[in-house]
């Protein structure tokens, strides 16, 4: 005859099962340590999200950066405003890929760290997160920045309606220490189609007036107060850029002239006069050099 089950065998076999449920359950971010770096990552593990600090933080200066000089002003000018505890915008920085919109954000957070900047670098997948994370730092003293890099949505993405939530409109809006950063190679957030011209309505007076699927695609863009656009650049500003990044390299003035016609054949290989090809060009360059100087 089996023993019958006891209240307290029943209450441990239960204990057990919660015990088991909590490890699988997604969990909000805890807290890290924020004095282990001045950049966080926001990762997702086990189903938990959490906030991994940045050991090596790319050390990108304002000065550093060149022919962006409007586009700079206008970021540091916003963030000046945030970590002096005044009102300033959520940014969207749109256009032409290799142009300096994410290193513009990081020398921001560079030159501004020593007075409380901090940047946690999310995802768009893990987006929907970002109630929490803004929950996590309420109340704290840093200012941060949420960065999300080469932003854009496919249909139906769960990312798209908690950022568009956070930006405006939402009962929990994110705190006054927190902003929104953002870069994408397009100005509107969601993928548009020919077919979606069709919405478009035309007044008898002239007017156009756009769709509600258009409208949805535009809402999300205009969300953010300061819109930042970048453009593709002259032969002269790439030759420019190249010539900062060989000086930051240690080349002489001599050598940055010699470098030009190679700076441009790289370019056209590459089929871009972008500041990333710019760079990357510099640091062949030098490399190469180096490593002829050892074998002199």
């Amino acid at each position: 005859m089996t023993a019958p089950v006891t209240l307290e065998a029943l209450l441990a076999k239960a204990d057990r099962l919660l015990t088991r449920l909590d490890a699988v359950l997604p969990h909000p971010p805890a807290a890290p340590d924020w004095a282990a770096s001045i950049a966080f990552r926001y990762r997702k593990r086990a189903g938990s999200g959490v906030l991994e600090p940045v050991r090596h933080v790319a050390t990108i200066r304002l000065s550093d950066l060149k022919e962006v000089d409007a586009q700079k002003e206008r970021l540091a000018r916003n963030t000046e405003q945030f970590v002096a505890g005044a009102s300033a915008n959520n940014v969207l920085l749109t256009g032409a890929r290799g142009t300096g919109k994410s290193s513009l954000i990081k020398a921001c957070l560079n030159e501004y760290a020593p007075r409380g900047l901090r940047l946690i670098e999310v995802d768009k997948a893990d987006l929907v997160d970002l109630p929490d994370l803004v929950d996590l730092v309420a109340g704290r003293a840093e200012r941060f920045i949420v960065f999300c890099d080469d932003l854009s949505f496919e249909e139906g993405e769960p990312g798209y309606k908690a950022l568009k939530s956070i930006l405006d409109g939402s009962v929990a809006q994110a705190s006054d220490n927190l902003l929104i950063y953002a870069t994408s190679n397009r100005r509107h957030l969601l993928p548009e189609y020919m077919k979606e011209n069709l919405s478009y309505q035309h007044t008898e007076d002239g007017e156009v007036h756009p769709g509600e699927v258009v409208e949805e695609k535009i809402s999300l863009s205009e969300r953010f107060g300061l819109w930042i656009s970048f453009y593709p650049f002259t032969q002269g500003e790439y030759l420019a850029i190249a010539a900062q990044w060989l000086r930051h390299h240690g080349l002489n003035e001599a050598q940055i002239e010699a470098a030009r016609p190679e700076a441009l054949v790289f370019a056209l290989e590459r089929g871009s006069r972008s500041g990333r090809v710019a760079h990357q060009f510099a640091r062949d360059l030098a490399g190469r050099l180096a490593v002829a100087g050892k074998g002199a």
